[in-house]
């Protein structure tokens, strides 16, 4: 049965990982029928999401590297280095002065209501702007702070938050924001995964971890993730995000309700 637990848990984050209504929160939540996992389990199939990222967006990826003496190529590279710096060093901040909030399910509720308020905010002021693609300098460092406030706060949503910072700092241009928001979250899940990889044996809970669950669970989810994003893709070419912010906020106001009767924590 954990088996099938990593499993259903590896289908639960290669779904929500890159549509923005927080894997993290959807983790938390089932976690507390299917038990508890480390916080390198949770980081680890994260990395499942973001290998199938990768594997999507390996030419942009391989441009970007062999076709560096192109302007644009470099600044746009630049521009992903620079919101990655931001989350690692805000990131560790944060780490150092553990600063974060319950992983219970009423924060994690309000962080789902709220942002799918924001997000249709998001929606409605691009909506009334020229539809740029560019990504500004600003959005680069706004997408970098965005990414770490979507760490502290479970709920949030990485790539929402990512995705709607983008289009509210002038990317006007949903596939734009989110390609930018998709790129910039693959060097900071690998590099997360491979602090908590280093932390893990540091202290040694490797002999703890259930290795075998964890590979399930990363192969699963890298699967998932793909088809995910692949059908992502396709759908805000003439779709907006509106459908996954009501989904927040019916899925916020769900968990408030069994928060307050007792029948989740």
């Amino acid at each position: 049965m954990d088996y099938v637990n990593s499993i259903i848990l590896g289908i639960i984050e290669g779904i929500t990982e890159f549509l923005p209504i927080s894997s993290t929160g959807h983790l938390i939540i089932a976690e507390q029928w299917l038990g508890h996992r480390s916080d390198m389990f949770n980081i680890v199939i994260q990395a499942g999401a973001i290998l199938a990222v990768t594997i999507i967006y390996w030419r942009r990826l391989l441009d970007l590297l062999l076709g560096w003496r192109d302007p644009r190529n470099r600044t746009y590279a630049a521009k992903l280095i620079v919101a990655f710096l931001i989350t690692a060093i805000l990131g560790l901040v944060v780490k150092k002065l553990g600063f974060q909030l319950p992983e219970t399910a009423t924060p994690i509720a309000w962080a789902l209501i709220i942002g799918g308020v924001w997000m249709m905010f998001a929606e409605w002021a691009a909506a009334r702007r020229p539809p740029h693609k560019e990504i500004t300098w600003l959005v680069a460092i706004l997408v970098g702070i965005a990414q770490v406030v979507a760490g502290v706060f479970p709920g949030t949503s990485r790539s929402g938050a990512t995705i709607f910072v983008a289009m509210l700092a002038g990317t006007g241009n949903r596939a734009a924001a989110t390609e930018f928001a998709f790129l910039v979250g693959i060097p900071t899940m690998y590099a997360a995964s491979a602090f908590e990889l280093l932390k893990t044996f540091k202290d040694g809970g490797a002999a703890n971890e259930d290795w075998t669950g964890l590979g399930i669970a990363f192969a699963v989810s890298t699967v998932v993730a793909f088809i995910a994003v692949k059908w992502l893709l396709s759908y805000i070419r003439s779709n907006r995000f509106t459908v996954f912010a009501i989904y927040r906020i019916i899925l916020g106001v769900v968990l408030l309700g069994m928060a307050a009767s007792g029948m989740i924590a």
